[in-house]
């Protein structure tokens, strides 16, 4: 798929509140930590020298691509996408397509990235709305949120669809080899829901694919579900309730260990475990969402991304450019029974 070159990720070095600084020291840190993987920054060249300079990076690695304007988050998506041809966005969506990069990496305006994906990349074959795939702790390790903001207004293909690139790529990332699909509702019964859920139950259970049927919110934190398939308003709801809530806990548990000297020597003698829970509802630590279903590895990270959450965000884009699962998501609706393939067009 990447022929006999090194893999090239495309960073877009002005996108998100923390531009260009976290984006420049994030890939600085991820080339120090791993090989296989050479990054071109996009953007403003002068900027992106200067925090080189500051942090005295004299590698080969990490290449620059100048570009003249910014997408900021207040501009309107469309416009911005077809207005400013030299942002480091666009040339970026431009430079995956031919072929010039593995995958591209924003923080940028969400909007203008759901925007230029379609329009610049194209979806799949049969791929009606791409979807966003985020990644969230639970009892019993990981799942995914799909759809988790890309759309807020779904027929009962698009939950279809959802499942299968969902299904395709949990197993590619964690090797999960049959992942339980849900899908989110009021309650588990087959008769619950409003119309369309209840029509997307149905195409849901035809598929081939492990679906368990309906689940509820709750289940998602007990891991009984590895992908949970929603619509992109309730997923993004989901997901900041969770980033939230693991604010609120870590905020918590640490004014109670620190509130006396027992509690203190108390988080001393858990201090092994404790790293364990705080490692894995660190935010930094499993930020990076692609957007799936587009001609390309699109990757949105947080708009208010720091330089750790880059690192590892780079390192995940590595792990799934070498991989084959937008293949294998081409595929998959390729060989969709006919039914499913005349809803899906």
């Amino acid at each position: 798929m990447l022929g006999v070159r090194q893999l090239i990720i495309l960073v877009d070095a002005m996108g998100g509140d923390n531009a260009p600084e976290a984006l420049v020291n994030g890939c600085i840190d991820a080339v120090n930590e791993a090989d296989g993987f050479d990054i071109l920054l996009l953007g403003d060249s002068a900027r992106i020298n200067e925090i080189l300079k500051e942090r005295n990076y004299t590698g080969s690695r990490l290449k620059i691509h100048n570009t003249t304007e910014i997408i900021n988050n207040d501009d309107v998506p469309l416009k911005a996408i077809k207005s400013k041809k030299d942002s480091s966005m666009v040339v970026g969506f431009k430079m995956l397509k031919e072929g010039k990069g593995d995958v591209f990496i924003s923080a940028g305006n969400s909007g203008a990235l759901l925007a230029g994906s379609t329009l610049i990349l194209d979806r799949l074959p049969q791929v009606s709305r791409p979807a966003i795939a985020a990644l969230v702790p639970t009892k019993k390790g990981t799942a995914l949120i799909i759809d988790a903001g890309a759309n807020t207004n779904c027929k009962p293909v698009n939950y279809l669809q959802f499942a299968i690139m969902g299904s395709i790529y949990i197993k590619e990332l964690l090797g999960i080899e049959k992942p339980k699909i849900g899908l989110l509702n009021v309650g588990s019964e087959e008769i619950k829901g409003n119309a369309n859920i209840k029509n997307a139950y149905a195409l849901l259970s035809k598929a081939n694919i492990n679906f368990i049927g309906n689940v509820e919110g709750k289940d998602l934190p007990e891991g009984n579900v590895d992908v949970l398939v929603c619509d992109g308003f309730m997923g993004n709801v989901i997901l900041k309730f969770y980033e939230g809530s693991a604010d609120f806990f870590l905020s918590s548990l640490k004014n109670i260990f620190m509130s006396n000297v027992l509690t203190k020597a108390a988080a001393l003698i858990i201090k092994k475990e404790l790293k364990k829970l705080l490692k894995t509802l660190d935010e930094d630590s499993n930020g990076g969402a692609p957007i799936l279903g587009v001609n390309g590895l699109v990757i949105k990270t947080h708009g208010n991304s720091n330089s750790k959450t880059v690192k590892n965000v780079v390192l995940k884009a590595k792990k799934l450019a070498q991989a084959s699962f937008a293949e294998q998501i081409r595929t998959a609706f390729e060989n969709l029974e006919d039914k499913e393939s005349s809803n899906v067009k």
